[in-house]
């Protein structure tokens, strides 16, 4: 049984009463690739916004492996002290990463969160040598379109992401940069200008889709981002 783990900010928990991108992408993985699969890792709930805490259970789609490793406000920075445990003991096959956008609007700039991208390859590989990667780069979001720097920081890392990708590719543990979804719009596939709605879910998880099976010949194409249908 191949053994995803989806890993990511705000975007890839969710919050309560939402579908999320692992949803969807745990429905394209069943519908289209030849073997079982799962999704894996350390948590399991949603963000409750009233809480402020990810508490919640409420999902809109509650019978699907809701296992991730993903937090609100957390990024490359939070999550490569905590990978190697998580792979380790969830037994990992492929991470799902999306991560960024808090890195470059809160704690580092580019080139220190493409530092903390290679930490975060090292600590995944020291718990196995094995572990395949697909990383997505940081996606349209409001910030950047208001934000100039900002959004010269996320171009600046994104070309960063894709370099240390590259450099760091071996055959034992391949890493695949996905493409940004395609014609992801953040007044149509978001909610708030961020966060995705059920259009920007499966436009994120055809993004991984893709990359997997043009990359690794795994699965099918995915077809439902394009038309965002629920």
């Amino acid at each position: 049984m191949l053994r995803f783990m989806p890993v990511g900010d705000s975007m890839t928990i969710g919050s309560a009463g939402e579908h999320t991108w692992r949803y969807r992408m745990w429905q394209h993985l069943c519908g289209t690739y030849d073997g079982p699969c799962t999704l894996v890792g350390p948590r399991e709930t949603l963000y409750d916004k009233q809480a402020e805490a990810p508490t919640s259970y409420a999902y809109a789609e509650p019978g699907f492996p809701r296992a991730h490793l993903a937090g609100w406000g957390e990024g490359w920075l939070h999550m490569a002290p905590l990978i190697g445990e998580a792979v380790r003991s969830c037994r990992a096959d492929v991470l799902l990463v999306s991560l960024g956008l808090i890195d470059l609007g809160f704690y580092t700039n580019a080139e220190q969160t493409a530092a903390n991208v290679r930490t975060f390859v090292a600590n995944a590989r020291e718990a196995d040598a094995g572990i395949h990667m697909v990383l997505l780069p940081v996606i349209r979001n409001i910030r950047a379109v208001s934000d100039e720097p900002f959004a010269e920081q996320v171009t600046r890392f994104n070309e960063l992401l894709a370099k240390t990708a590259a450099d760091l590719d071996e055959p034992r543990s391949p890493i695949l940069m996905a493409s940004p979804p395609a014609s992801y719009d953040i007044d149509t596939d978001t909610y708030d200008g961020t966060h995705p709605n059920a259009s920007g879910e499966h436009r994120i998880a055809g993004a991984f889709a893709e990359a997997m099976r043009q990359g690794w010949g795994l699965g099918k194409e995915y077809k439902e981002y394009r038309a965002g249908t629920d």
